[in-house]
């Protein structure tokens, strides 16, 4: 391990102590799109212990110019799978759980209680006010993340009972019911995956983040940045 981890080991903030936390610790990622294609990638590489990922897609041509785990030849396959053979290449003492499926109100409770933490990989407001509500319920942190065309948004949330949720983003489920397709390039859920990936990381080894309880969001274009408290 310490070979492999070697660059890892050698920063003060992680350390043999850390490392080890990293190896016994589990996430849950859901989605395999744009988002949990890094996120997955970059826990996967680190030596998370165990990693699951749920997802009820296949991947399709207009995927592959940002989703990078898939190649051409996995069109019309199940993303979870896919993704499970290549994470799996990439590290082979990874645990990995490939739930084809979608999160549901019937069984998100029984899957998130597995993880230690929750990691955002979705595209739509509903899957993310379920998952913010079981994680708060349960006293799970989320490591919530989210794309526009050219943005994103990152937060820590769930760390405690009477930590800010994602019901303090966006607290009309009304006004976030209806989504239009957008355009995105590639490198925009690179980045924003990155972030949610390394929020994870510092959460596990004990890191402190300036995003616990604070919305990141990140503009791609202008190359601006801002941290925004969720306290009330």
């Amino acid at each position: 391990m310490n070979e492999r981890y070697h660059r890892q080991i050698l920063l003060p903030e992680v350390g043999e102590e850390g490392q080890q936390k990293i190896s016994h610790a589990s996430a849950l990622i859901v989605g395999a799109g744009g988002l949990g294609c890094p996120i997955s990638l970059y826990l996967a590489g680190a030596g998370i212990g165990r990693l699951g990922i749920i997802d009820d897609d296949v991947v399709s041509p207009s995927n592959l110019h940002r989703q990078i785990l898939y190649t051409e030849d996995e069109v019309g396959q199940s993303k979870v799978h896919c993704a499970a053979r290549r994470l799996r290449q990439l590290n082979s003492a990874l645990c990995i759980d490939a739930y084809p499926l979608r999160l549901t109100a019937d069984n998100a409770t029984g899957i998130i209680s597995r993880y230690d933490l929750v990691v955002d990989g979705c595209d739509n407001h509903a899957t993310r006010y379920l998952i913010s509500d079981v994680c708060h319920r349960l006293g799970k942190p989320y490591v919530y993340a989210a794309i526009g065309s050219l943005s994103g948004q990152v937060a820590l949330l769930c760390h405690h009972p009477d930590a800010p949720t994602y019901r303090d983003i966006y607290p009309e489920e009304t006004a976030t019911s209806h989504q239009a397709e957008q355009g995105v390039i590639g490198t925009t859920p690179a980045i924003i995956g990155s972030i949610a990936a390394n929020e994870a990381l510092k959460y596990i080894t004990g890191i402190p983040s300036p995003l616990l309880s604070h919305l990141l969001t990140f503009d791609l274009l202008t190359m601006q940045s801002h941290i925004i408290s969720l306290q009330s």
